[in-house]
């Protein structure tokens, strides 16, 4: 290997080894905007600053979160004092990571599917984003389950999407976080929302591998296998711990770094309890998994903060509490000593 390929698994292997997770703060303009109309707060440039600045200076979050994942004006933004965010994070030893995928679009030819737009002009994008200081970046499909679906068709060009934006990334010296998301919308069940994980990611590695994507340097962010929301039977955290283990188990190779898990539609105390199951049930059989399993979440850590500030920055520490509360909880989880008596710390 050359000193590039090592530099991007010491970098990969930092990410997920180190017992802490990722907090996904890469919510697009239209998405934070909208997360805000839902409460009331302003939809400004300046409101949106205010509020990841609120994040990324929570006292002792380094303890419980490796790296943040950011958005293209959040990466380009300064805190109040003056410090570029990328600076106040390098300042606390949380590396930086950025969104690079432009949204999921309607796929022509197949209705209710959607595939990921953003690989034109992106090696120029992920050149720039190197350069400002982002280590690794981030990459979403979405695959919907009912009515038939997902087609083949749509695994596919989501599939090859993804492993071209991770080689892409590599060759800049990014680590690619690799996330193709199966929705929690529907009524399907866990069954089937495993027999889908399993066909998407048997898709997205193959072309990995057809891509040449060193996997040893890529981190996968799937969803945990759940059932749907609207499903009347909802599986206990053991259930979903046993089913999202044995799937990843039959189509994730053991070269890949780690395996991040995306929060969905999950509450937080939800989130915590499966992540803590899969660390009870795997740590106890006394044969390590492949692969580091962590938490990349977002709303999971986020909204209960986000509630709590409301835009008002005079209830500023409150919400800081309540953000460092979940990823702490997380964090536990991770080791398998997560309680829900701990929400009651918070």
């Amino acid at each position: 290997m050359n000193a590039q390929e090592l530099e991007l698994i010491d970098t990969a292997r930092g990410l997920v080894a180190s017992g802490k997770g990722l907090l996904a703060m890469d919510e697009s303009n239209s998405t934070c905007n909208e997360e805000f109309a839902e409460l009331g707060i302003a939809q400004t440039m300046d409101v949106r600053r205010a509020w990841r600045e609120l994040i990324i200076t929570t006292p002792r979050l380094a303890e419980y979160i490796s790296g943040v994942i950011l958005y293209d004006e959040t990466i380009r933004q300064e805190s109040r004092e003056g410090p570029s965010f990328l600076n106040v994070l390098a300042d606390t030893g949380i590396t930086p990571g950025i969104k690079v995928d432009l949204g999921a679009k309607t796929q022509a030819g197949h209705p209710g599917e959607k595939v990921t737009e953003g690989l034109d002009g992106l090696r120029g994008r992920l050149q720039a984003y190197f350069q400002m200081g982002a280590r690794f970046a981030k990459w979403r499909a979405v695959i919907t389950i009912g009515n038939g679906l997902p087609s083949q068709g749509c695994i596919e060009a989501n599939a090859h999407a993804l492993a071209r934006y991770a080689a892409l990334c590599q060759e800049v010296g990014l680590v690619p976080i690799v996330e193709p998301e199966i929705l929690m919308t529907g009524e399907h069940g866990i069954e089937e929302c495993g027999k889908v994980t399993e066909q998407v990611l048997h898709a997205v590695f193959n072309q990995l591998y057809e891509q040449r994507v060193l996997l040893e340097a890529m981190i996968l962010k799937p969803g945990m296998v759940l059932p749907g929301l609207a499903c009347p039977k909802q599986e206990t955290a053991d259930q979903v711990a046993d089913t999202t283990v044995h799937c990843l188990l039959r189509v994730v190779p053991a070269a890949v770094a780690g395996v991040a898990f995306l929060s969905g539609g999950q509450t937080g105390e939800q989130a915590s309890a499966r992540l803590n199951a899969m660390a009870v049930r795997f740590n106890a059989y006394g044969s390590p998994l492949p692969w580091v399993l962590t938490f990349s979440f977002a709303r999971a850590i986020q909204r209960p903060a986000l509630a709590i500030w409301n835009g008002d920055d005079t209830n500023k520490a409150k919400a800081q509490q309540a953000l460092l509360h979940r990823a702490r909880c997380n964090w536990a989880a991770l080791r398998g000593d997560y309680d829900i008596a701990m929400e009651g710390n918070g």
